[in-house]
């Protein structure tokens, strides 16, 4: 679990690094908070539609997964093949839906100064979500054969192409106009189109090395192949998207407070999402572990594989609420010179502490039940935590009661306790159905014997 999990941590953290660069960057920047606030709004916005289609891939973590563990390497390559067609067709949907956006951003009564740094910034975005999708599928396949040192490669090295395009396009080095917020998006989207070329490389070598038979596998169109890809993926994708789609309400209504206020969010949702990343990169070490588990029949095996993820997951949130409890303010200090921003970041930060434990269960969890084949359960605990417990109840604390962003995020501090305590009883009721017939089994040998 570990030796397949660690790159992968290393990869999801590598996503989080290059939005702590771009953060820092825009942040020095003169009026930094609304610098902040651009890169924040725009990408809330880019992900929450953005993931979705990309979400759609998660589907190949069953199906890759439990066909590599069952020895059946063609139907990998043929999953393969179509998932990179179904990117193809998703993104320019995506693309259009995301410029939808922007017409009505004065709408939602932000700042005018906002609004236009952060639609340049979000059409820049927009150019890398084919290269995007492409990356998703490509990564799917290739951690679901076990080859996951290519994965990690490609995002650490992206983070080195983004820091120099900013460094390059935000402040006008090397003869190039100074772009601001802008520039940033553009380094981001560039650096996308270097991780699939990165990892369409990896796929023909490996290919090679293991003669595994790629470009012997069928790579026609395969409607019923996709259809339960999209069936898999579809209720992961949601439950990505009412994940992703809550803190970015939360993110649009504490937009509304001011730059300041925004600007601590931020922060806060920054560094919450750099702990997030270590479980998240568990959590798909736990669907690859299960998958090949559940492939070669091996039950047991697939029961191991989930609570020892858990258990990873558990120990590393409890171990970063500590920190965030303890450093609260000195973190804040990392993104901002600015007093008031600090202030407000490092008490969400103190929110942030109390629900790690319950961000990392919920997290692992579901990717151990996705490894099993179900992803519907995540879906609705996602709706019914965020969207009718957290964010109702945030919104009457942050505006009837004037808590600000503080009250916004006790309502997003219940709904992952919420949804964290449900998912981990679901798998463990998913995984005692799976062992039942291991028992009966055995109690029918035993009542024979005798």
């Amino acid at each position: 679990m570990l030796r397949l999990a660690a790159p992968l941590v290393l990869t999801e953290l590598g996503w989080l690094t290059m939005a702590f660069v771009d953060t820092v960057m825009v942040g020095r920047l003169p009026d930094s908070a609304t610098a902040i606030g651009a890169v924040s709004l725009g990408s809330t916005l880019f992900y929450t539609i953005g993931i979705f289609g990309s979400g759609t891939m998660l589907g190949m973590d069953t199906l890759v997964s439990q066909a590599y563990g069952a020895g059946r390497l063609d139907e990998c390559h043929r999953t393969m093949w179509n998932s990179l067609y179904l990117a193809c067709a998703l993104s320019p949907v995506l693309m259009v839906s995301i410029l939808a956006f922007l017409p009505f951003f004065s709408s939602f009564g932000l700042a005018p100064v906002l609004v236009d740094q952060t639609v340049p910034f979000l059409k820049a975005l927009g150019w890398g979500t084919l290269p995007l999708a492409l990356y998703f599928a490509l990564r799917r396949y290739l951690q679901a054969m076990h080859i996951v040192k290519p994965v990690a490669f490609a995002l650490i090295s992206a983070n080195l192409v983004n820091l120099l395009g900013n460094w390059v396009l935000i402040y006008g080095r090397w003869g190039m106009p100074a772009m601001g917020v802008e520039g940033s998006g553009w380094s981001t989207c560039i650096a996308r189109f270097y991780m699939v070329a990165v990892l369409a490389i990896a796929v023909v070598y490996y290919d090679r090395k293991r003669n595994s038979g790629l470009w012997l596998a069928s790579r026609r169109v395969d409607l019923e192949r996709i259809r339960i890809l999209l069936k898999l993926g579809l209720p992961a994708a949601l439950q990505l998207l009412l994940e992703i789609g809550a803190f970015s309400m939360a993110t649009f209504l504490i937009g509304k407070l001011g730059a300041v206020q925004l600007a601590g969010h931020q922060i806060a949702l920054n560094v919450a999402s750099f702990t997030y990343m270590v479980p998240l990169g568990i959590c798909s070490a736990a669907a690859i572990r299960v998958g090949h588990a559940v492939g070669a029949r091996d039950m047991q095996g697939a029961a191991r594989a989930g609570w020892m993820a858990l258990f990873f997951g558990a120990f590393f949130m409890s171990c970063s609420g500590l920190v965030l409890l303890l450093f609260s303010r000195t973190i804040a200090r990392v993104y901002t010179p600015e007093q008031d921003v600090i202030n407000v970041g490092a008490m969400l930060l103190l929110v942030a502490a109390v629900f790690q434990l319950f961000d990392g269960l919920q997290v692992v969890a579901t990717g151990a039940l996705r490894g099993a084949g179900s992803t519907g359960i995540a879906m609705v605990a996602n709706l019914v935590g965020y969207w009718v417990i957290g964010l109702p109840l945030g919104a009457f604390l942050c505006f009837k009661l004037k808590l600000g962003a503080l009250g916004m995020w006790y309502g997003l501090c219940l709904a992952l306790v919420s949804i964290g305590i449900v998912l981990v009883g679901v798998w463990n009721s998913k995984i005692k159905s799976l062992l039942a017939p291991l028992s009966a089994g055995q109690q029918l040998k035993t009542a024979s014997s005798k």
